[in-house]
């Protein structure tokens, strides 16, 4: 699907359509290749990749909740050397963008897996996940400091060479401090929000309807506080900002847009709908049309607030 409509680019990558596949929803993208034109996407966020193989947190670690979904996975993945070995390769038939989402416990863990990544080929860009614990420093998470968040930004941009975009946690007072301490640190683009900490009960065993206790809420339900922090996060810097949280159609793309995004990631839709970031882009040029709009970007930041 290519659609002059659709065209942008995001540091500096040029992109079909500004509709992505979320970290942690599509999976390495290849499970997808058979229900899915993995071309047709605008790219592709991997799931997040650790120094080793990580299994994952124990079951249940998904749960429907009302407007959304609650999960505790426990960042499960084969660890980038396995990645780049056996999973890569495979990516690079395709011409759709790459962007490794990356995570760690400690800044050493962030710098190894991109210096990994440095030597593959097929990368388009990294995605650092900072809402994970440090256990170098009480097990606080990245995104909840400025001060840490900085560091390990930095640290990552010393070793690379790609576009560097960090994911940023809404479980914060206020977004634009950890915006800005991403774009001053050397930060390409930010995207936000990530999900939500959530609990849900089972009444007649009072027990954790997640075993791991606290999960991950996402889905519509967390849309509106996306949207905010998304246009707070887009006045705070000069960098792109890339949306998600709840997109499930063409309008709720473009909502993103008018905040201030450049481009938008699609995940819980993909659990309903694994052609939802394809549909998505569709609708979205759709309306770009019936507005009358030469290029999608004519969208973005538009929005009148009083």
């Amino acid at each position: 699907m290519s659609d002059s409509v659709l065209a942008t680019s995001l540091c500096g990558i040029a992109l079909k359509n500004p509709v992505l596949a979320a970290s942690g929803t599509f999976g390495y993208g290849l499970e997808f290749e058979k229900i899915v034109r993995l071309d047709d996407l605008g790219g592709i966020v991997v799931k997040g990749l650790s120094r080793e193989e990580i299994k994952g947190n124990p079951e249940p670690r998904l749960w429907e909740a009302y407007g959304g979904m609650m999960n505790a996975v426990g960042l499960q993945n084969v660890g980038v050397r396995a990645f780049v070995a056996t999973k890569l390769p495979a990516l690079r038939r395709y011409q759709t963008p790459i962007f490794a989402n990356v995570f760690g416990y400690a800044i050493e863990d962030y710098v190894e897996v991109v210096r990994v990544l440095e030597d593959a080929e097929g990368i388009a860009g990294y995605e650092l996940n900072v809402s994970c614990p440090n256990t170098k420093k009480g097990g606080i998470a990245f995104a909840a400091d400025p001060s840490m968040l900085a560091e390990v930004v930095a640290a990552v941009r010393a070793v690379a060479k790609r576009p560097l975009m960090v994911k940023l946690s809404p479980n914060v007072n206020s977004i634009a401090p950890f915006a800005r301490a991403s774009e001053e640190s050397g930060a390409d683009a930010v995207s936000l929000i990530n999900t939500l900490v959530g609990l849900a009960v089972d009444v007649r065993t009072r027990k954790p309807r997640i075993a791991n206790g606290y999960g991950g809420l996402s889905g519509p339900a967390v849309k509106p506080v996306a949207l905010r922090m998304v246009h707070e996060a887009a006045k705070a810097v000069k960098i792109p900002v890339v949306g998600l949280g709840g997109i499930s159609s063409g309008e709720d793309a473009a909502e993103f847009l008018i905040a201030g995004a450049t481009a938008v990631e699609v995940g819980t839709a993909t659990f309903f709908d694994p052609t939802a970031p394809v549909r998505i882009a569709k609708e979205l040029g759709s309306l770009c049309r019936e507005e009358g709009l030469s290029n999608v970007s004519a969208l973005r930041g538009t929005i009148q607030m009083p």
